[in-house]
Parts: structure tokens; C-alpha cells; sequence
């Protein structure tokens, strides 16, 4: 969408104004503006989570290892059962066998995989938006004038 859209959209406030908003949140590194490939419209068609168990002392290298690679996706490390979380978009499951078995498996340091085949995504961490709760945090913030953030209530309900 471009800045005049935006204003348009909003109302009451120039592009110039909304262009200057961008730049500042994106020099703030509040956000991030980029493209993001849709794997399915290119071919792949599968997507699916590995979680991953490492020896104790490897996790940080075995996950910047995966990291690596173009069929991976996300990667992240994790406390409780696995160790790792990394995400694999494949053109098949034989293709996504391979890497899970072939790859993964034999990296150093790689205890056990546990593969879930994702067939339906909801919401993709691309759709997330900033809760309304953190918008009223950085008011109450200001309001103060102390700079602390303050802890965002959680609520069971589902977003607007």
C-alpha cells in the first residue's frame, strides 16, 4: 500500500506525513518493510515443522547450521522436550524425507527429529499485527513519562 493510500485510508494526515512515519518506525527498527514469496505460488507445497533435539553444548551451532539452507524457512531454539524448531518448505514429501533424514539427521550434535507435516496455515507471522494493548502501553508510557514498559494484559479473546 502506498503512503497516499495510507493517507487516504486514515484521513486528516498528508503522505508526506505518513512517508516521514515510516522512515522514523523503520529507522527505529520497529518494522521491517520487505517481500515476502509465497512458497506455494512457486512450487513448494509442502510445509512442514521439525523440531529437533541436540546434544547438550550444540544447540546455537546445530541451529545456525540449519539455518543455512534455502528449503529452511524458520528457525528457532527452544526450551522444553526440543531443543530446535525449524520450519522446511519442500516441492514433496520425498523431497522433505530427504532433507529431514539426509540433512538434518546427520548433522553433529542432532539427537532426534520429529517431523509434522503443516497442511493448512491459518495465520503466518507475516499477518501478525501489534496488539491494541501494546499501542495503549506506549500512551500510558508517555503519560508517566518514567520510559518503562509496562507488562500488556493478555486476554483469551481472539483479535479484532
Amino acid at each position: 500500500m502506498s503512503s497516499s493510500d495510507i493517507a487516504r485510508k486514515i484521513g486528516n494526515i498528508s503522505e508526506r506525513s505518513v512517508r516521514y512515519r515510516i522512515n522514523r518506525l523503520v529507522s527505529q527498527g520497529i518494522i521491517r518493510v520487505s517481500a515476502i514469496a509465497n512458497p506455494q505460488a512457486v512450487g513448494f507445497s509442502v510445509v512442514a515443522d521439525v523440531f529437533i533435539e541436540i546434544e547438550p553444548g550444540h544447540i546455537l551451532e546445530v541451529a545456525h547450521n540449519l539455518a543455512e539452507y534455502e528449503c529452511v524457512s524458520y528457525v528457532a531454539c527452544s526450551t522444553g522436550e526440543r531443543d530446535i524448531s525449524v520450519q522446511i518448505v519442500a516441492h514433496d514429501n520425498a523431497e522433505l524425507y530427504a532433507f529431514v533424514t539426509e540433512v538434518i539427521g546427520r548433522v553433529p550434535g542432532v539427537r532426534k527429529t520429529t517431523t509434522s507435516i503443516v497442511p493448512i496455515i491459518l495465520k503466518d507471522v507475516y499477518q501478525w499485527r501489534i496488539p491494541s494493548s501494546a499501542c495503549s502501553a506506549g500512551d500510558q508510557r508517555a503519560a508517566t513519562g518514567d520510559g518503562r514498559r509496562r507488562k500488556p494484559v493478555l486476554r483469551a479473546e481472539p483479535a479484532a
